[in-house]
């Protein structure tokens, strides 16, 4: 089998031109071929509005020696494609006292859940959240409302917080053991479409993530595993250095001697529990920052040339700089056609958060603008100190907007911040050039796209003041990347805090904490950053355990 890289086509095109555009590639009749594979499809937009897809391949084809010989010295277009096959480990001979049990139902316990029940493991999943029907309900309900439940909502159930994105499944993470591959391949076998597994940014949306998340709960109970919602882990047996058990609900007594911390990111009362029972852990950086909102045509436009780019669907973009104070500025989480939601999960505290749905068609575009923040500027050092300097955030978020989504515009932002520190940006930095004004005229008719009701009020009271510099710094540099970025209408929504865990749990290379049997686990231990990252960090510690002890019979 060869692999071929920039085989280049329109994007508009069937499989058969694939097929013909890879022999001509090749310099082959098609007839030659006698099989092919995506691996990777990606967008070439260097020439917009021309725009291209940009394929590697598996072929097999005939002479396939000889073929290797004519491109020797060209291995970067043509060379000898060797697949990475995922494969679970053996199990281990050692038994199990009690069932394996998994703290969490977002994508790192769902997976590890997945992966151990597949192998005859039965584990016992415990979420503290309903399932995502009784889920969806409360959720749509706060938007509604503002009632929130503090248990039911967009940070806490079924599916995790990644369910009310995007879904996106783009990692950084390496794969060469093949994680990333058969995590998009279960993806796809529990109801998402095929071409996650070859798109270069792939995305679910959260309404078909939400039909895989209850097909692969109902599997796991399939194969013999236990699922149970609304049973939140209120305490640990440690004896000797060893887990002998959890508490749930503050009254119900589970024995385990092999546990899975699969808890997110914002499980707060959770971490506090923990640093209680003296689990060894750590203040980790992060980021935190606003949503900002474009009109989706103006991204189109600037990342295609065309405002509607037909069968491409609509444009992401990514972009980063240094602020003048020294601290990264970043594009997280773009959410093409997308909304800002409500994703508080705590009384008298308020976040955000980008979504879309499959289709990606809504009229804005939205992405989370952060800044990079250390353990050096919580205030104190103590393991929690994040939590407690993102409560402090959302807790202004939530006075300002009463308990809606406080929103601005960024010009009005920028004014403010210049007046309350004195900062001032250099030269003509900051003015919007006639032709992008033209340009972006419908930028003046910008209305926010929200799932939970908003209020207009003044976002630069949310951030520190350096933050806030970083972020005046870091919209003026994308302004020059992506033209109309920084345009005055642009939408301000605050505030973004929960970009990642502020803490790390510790755990050796056996995957396990000081404590014996306990594994933490995914994005809220610290060791991810997204859905595709914590479910092969679910799956490796599933292979862990699996590794050391045999099934259950």
């Amino acid at each position: 089998m060869l692999r071929l890289n920039q085989v280049k086509i329109k994007t508009e095109h069937s499989k058969a031109q694939l097929l013909s555009k890879a022999a001509e590639f090749l310099h082959i009749p098609v007839k030659d071929i006698l099989d092919m594979r995506i691996v990777r499809q990606s967008v070439d937009a260097r020439k917009k509005p021309d725009i291209y897809y940009s394929y590697s391949l598996d072929v097999t084809v005939k002479n396939e020696d000889r073929l290797l010989q004519k491109w020797k010295g060209k291995e970067n277009l043509v060379s000898k494609s060797t697949p990475v096959r995922y494969t679970f480990p053996k199990p281990g001979d050692k038994k199990l006292i009690n069932p394996i049990v998994i703290i969490g139902l977002g994508p790192a316990g769902l997976f590890c859940g997945y992966f151990l029940a597949l192998h005859g493991y039965r584990p016992v999943l415990l979420e503290r959240g309903k399932c995502i029907e009784e889920r969806q309900r409360d959720v749509e309900t706060f938007w509604k409302t503002g009632n929130l439940n503090p248990t039911s909502n967009v940070q806490f159930g079924e599916g995790g917080a990644g369910t009310f994105s995007d879904g996106k499944l783009n990692t950084l993470v390496k794969d060469k053991d093949g994680r990333n591959s058969v995590v998009l391949e279960t993806f796809v076998r529990f109801g998402a479409k095929e071409s996650i597994c070859y798109e270069a940014k792939p995305h679910i949306g959260t309404d078909v993530l939400r039909d895989v998340v209850r097909n692969m709960r109902n599997e796991i109970v399939r194969l013999g595993g236990e699922v149970r919602f609304q049973s939140c882990v209120t305490n640990l047996e440690i004896q000797e250095g060893q887990i002998k058990g959890v508490e749930i609900n503050g009254k119900e007594k589970m024995r385990c001697e092999q546990l899975v911390l699969a808890i997110g990111h914002s499980a707060r009362d959770t971490f506090s529990m923990l640093y209680e029972k003296r689990i060894p852990m750590e203040a980790k950086s992060f980021a935190v920052g606003l949503r900002v909102e474009h009109t989706q045509t103006m991204i189109n436009e600037s990342q295609y040339g065309l405002k509607d780019p037909g069968s491409l669907g609509a444009a992401p973009y990514k972009v980063t700089a240094k602020a003048k104070n020294g601290r990264g500025v970043y594009s997280f989480c773009m959410c093409p056609g997308g909304y800002v939601v409500n994703a508080s999960s705590e009384p008298g505290c308020t976040a955000v958060n980008g979504m879309s749905y499959s289709g990606r068609n809504g009229s804005n575009a939205n992405s989370a603008v952060i800044i990079s923040v250390t353990p050096e500027d919580f205030g104190v050092n103590h393991p929690l100190a994040g939590i407690e300097f993102q409560r402090k955030l959302e807790r202004k978020a939530f006075e300002l907007g009463q308990g809606k989504i406080p929103v601005q515009r960024y010009g009005a932002f920028k004014r403010q911040v210049e007046t309350d520190t004195g900062f001032c940006i250099a030269g003509n930095e900051g003015t919007i050039s006639k032709s992008a004004e033209t340009k972006e005229a419908d930028m003046n008719k910008l209305q926010p796209q929200c799932k939970g009701s908003y209020v207009w009020t003044d976002v630069s009271k949310i951030l520190p003041k350096e933050c806030n510099e970083a972020f005046v710094d870091g919209m003026e540099a994308f302004g020059r990347q992506i033209k109309g970025f920084n345009h005055p209408e642009t939408i301000l929504l605050g505030v973004e805090s929960r970009t990642s865990s502020p803490v790390r749990i510790n755990r050796d290379e056996t995957l396990q904490s000081v404590i014996r049997g306990l594994y933490p686990c995914g994005e809220g231990a610290g060791y991810a950053g997204g859905i595709t990252s914590a479910a092969m960090d679910g799956i490796r510690v599933a292979e862990m355990i699996a590794s050391i002890y045999a099934p259950l019979k």
